[in-house]
C-alpha cells in the first residue's frame, strides 16, 4: 500500500544578498521510498524542479549543519531553531532557500508517524522495488 505525507511551505529563494523572493515548495514523503523526502520548488516562469534527498539529512539539518556535496541543510543561527537554510548545488551552480523551521518540523513529525525513523527497512515492498530498480540498472548497463 502506497501512503504519503504532503505539505506546502513558503520559502525564500535567496538570489543574492540584496534579492530574494518567496516561492511555494511542496514537501512529499512516500512509503514507497521511505528513506527520502522530495521538495518541489515552484519558481516563477520555470517548470517545477524536484530534489530528492535523505529524510534524515533534513531532520538533522534543522538543528545543526549537515550534508556533503549537492545538498546541505543548516540552521540560520546555530543556537536558534527559527529558520533553516537549504543549499542545492549542481557543479558550480547553486540555489539557496530559507524556510521557517516550524513547518518543516511539522512535516517531519507527520513522516515519523507514518514510518518511524529507523523503521524504513521494515517496509517489505521497498526491498522489492529496490531489487527491481537494481535489476533494471544492471540490465541497462549490460545493454550499453
Amino acid at each position: 500500500m502506497r501512503e504519503s505525507v504532503q505539505a506546502e511551505v513558503m520559502m525564500s529563494f535567496l538570489v543574492s544578498e540584496e534579492l530574494s523572493f518567496r516561492i511555494p515548495v511542496e514537501l512529499r514523503y512516500e512509503t514507497s521510498d521511505p528513506y527520502a523526502v522530495r521538495l518541489t520548488f515552484h519558481l516563477p516562469g520555470d517548470a517545477p524542479v524536484t530534489w530528492a534527498f535523505g529524510r534524515e539529512l533534513l531532520i538533522d539539518g534543522v538543528g545543526r549543519p549537515c550534508g556533503e556535496g549537492d545538498v546541505r541543510v543548516m540552521p540560520v543561527e546555530p543556537d536558534s531553531l527559527g529558520e533553516v537554510l537549504i543549499r542545492l548545488q549542481v557543479g558550480s551552480d547553486q540555489a539557496l532557500f530559507r524556510s521557517s523551521t516550524a513547518p518543516l518540523v511539522a512535516f517531519l513529525d507527520r513522516t515519523d508517524k507514518l514510518v518511524p525513523l529507523g523503521q524504513e527497512g521494515s517496509l517489505a515492498d521497498f526491498d522489492a522495488h529496490l531489487d527491481e530498480a537494481l535489476d533494471r540498472i544492471l540490465a541497462e548497463q549490460g545493454a550499453g
